[in-house]
């Protein structure tokens, strides 16, 4: 069943991907040793290297790398034997840096896929297009004064797993079914109960991030 939208010149099919950030549970960043506990008090877990004090290396978190490589093989996807990191530059206010540390060209794990289910009983193939490691940002706080924001570089070198999926969605109820699906295939893998988006919904605070709408695009229904 082909789902669209009426529009000014006729029908429109959605064609949907989408882009999920999660959290990898770890005792430290993906750079740094500094811990990452949640709820800590601003600013009490950041280390040199996240707060990008000059002449700082990044070392790579060993238990980062092992949890990214076991999500791809719960995904069925291909693991990438030589990955490589790279510098995105743009300017968050809580960015120091003034670049994430991510991975483009050489991700960790490649293409994977992603069985669903739907209420009608049918099943649907969603392709996986890669997953990759990169930090987090930290955080901007403008409910503290009237006139000023504060920062909290906490979460700043927290290590993320983004995983992005093929335009491959057709529905909301698709798209529904893959999160719940991709949740599901999360805690499994983790630990019970450690994939979460409730803590903080859309605050790129808990454990599993709010999904983007990303490789959005639409055509016109056949």
């Amino acid at each position: 069943m082909t789902y669209t939208i009426e529009g000014n010149t006729g029908p429109w099919e959605i064609v949907v991907g989408l882009e999920v950030h999660a959290q990898v549970i770890s005792q430290s960043k993906l750079f740094s040793g500094a811990a990452t506990e949640f709820g800590a008090a601003p600013n009490s877990q950041v280390s040199f290297v996240d707060a990008a004090f000059p002449g700082m290396l990044p070392v790579i978190n060993q238990e980062c790398v092992a949890q990214a490589v076991r999500t791809g093989l719960g995904l069925e996807a291909h693991i990438n034997l030589i990955s490589r990191f790279d510098r995105k530059n743009y300017f968050y206010a809580d960015l120091p840096q003034g670049y994430q540390i991510s991975q483009f060209e050489h991700p960790i794990v490649g293409a994977g896929t992603i069985e669903i289910e739907l209420s009608d009983g049918s099943t649907r193939q969603i392709g996986v297009t890669r997953l990759h490691l990169e930090q987090d940002a930290g955080k901007s706080l403008h409910d503290q004064h009237p006139a000023k924001s504060y920062i909290d570089l906490n979460r700043s070198g927290v290590a993320l797993m983004e995983i992005v999926s093929e335009p491959d969605l057709r529905s909301p109820e698709e798209a529904g079914a893959y999160l719940r699906k991709l949740r599901t295939v999360l805690r499994a893998i983790w630990a019970p109960a450690t994939a979460t988006w409730r803590k903080a919904p859309c605050g790129r605070t808990s454990t599993f991030r709010c999904a983007s709408m990303a490789n959005r695009s639409a055509r016109a229904a056949r």
